[in-house]
């Protein structure tokens, strides 16, 4: 299996090392067809993107759209799961800007409400109960529910979920199961618990530097170990 496609990379407007152009220009070096810019939501605190800068980086995508025509360029966002009750940090707003909306899980957002700050805690502090669990699958079952989501990325990652109840809902919603490369999620036996289904996966490397564009072999390798076909992956050949 090749990447073609990377949908899940960082850059300076959120915790990214590397411009928006150097990432197309590395994704251009290493042949890929598509690159999608896909920045932190704005309330993952100390690293999202701005709220106010979504114009400036849509006009910034236009511009490398123009500069280079020979790779599809889009603007994305990784938003944050917030709570579990299908809450994100994208609004319409936010929406008129970009291609398309990921979402994860991450330690720096912020929960709306005291429920949510204690689950983070938890999750952080480890081991997990199942009052934990049923609250992490819960959070993004209902964001995949009540929000168009393209790629829910690294699911488990942080806080662990029943990846079936997650699959069940990827399925009714089309929502594509992020494979990265940077964490451990999806790992082996989560795929092997949900290949069976009707869903599609994606490798992502989550990359913050542009040099890592490109880097992900080790998911590669897990879909691979899995059994998934070319076909079960979005951006693959």
């Amino acid at each position: 299996m090749k990447c073609i496609a990377e949908y899940h990379t960082h850059t300076k407007y959120s915790d990214g090392k590397s411009t928006m152009e150097e990432n197309v220009l590395f994704a251009r070096k290493i042949g890929l067809r598509k690159i999608g810019i896909s920045d932190h939501g704005y309330m993952h605190k100390g690293f999202g993107v701005k709220y106010r800068d979504y114009p400036k980086m849509k006009d910034e995508i236009e511009r490398l759209r123009e500069k280079y025509q020979d790779i599809k360029i889009f603007l994305g966002v990784e938003a944050n799961v917030l709570d579990d009750r299908g809450n994100i940090d994208v609004d319409d707003y936010i929406r008129n800007y970009v291609d398309y909306v990921m979402a994860g899980y991450h330690f720096g957002s912020m929960p709306p409400n005291m429920r949510g700050l204690k689950n983070h805690v938890r999750n952080f502090i480890k081991p997990l109960k199942p009052r934990e669990m049923d609250y992490n699958t819960r959070a993004i079952v209902n964001d995949m529910r009540d929000n168009k989501i393209f790629i829910l990325t690294h699911p488990g990652d942080k806080g662990d979920v029943y990846i079936e109840e997650v699959a069940k809902m990827a399925e009714k919603t089309s929502t594509v199961l992020e494979i990265n490369a940077h964490h451990d999620h999806l790992s082996k036996d989560q795929i092997d618990k949900i290949k069976h289904m009707d869903i599609k996966f994606a490798i992502g490397s989550d990359a913050h530097h542009h040099t890592h564009i490109g880097m992900t072999q080790s998911a590669l390798s897990r879909a691979h170990s899995a059994g998934l076909s070319k076909k079960q992956i979005i951006n693959v050949i």
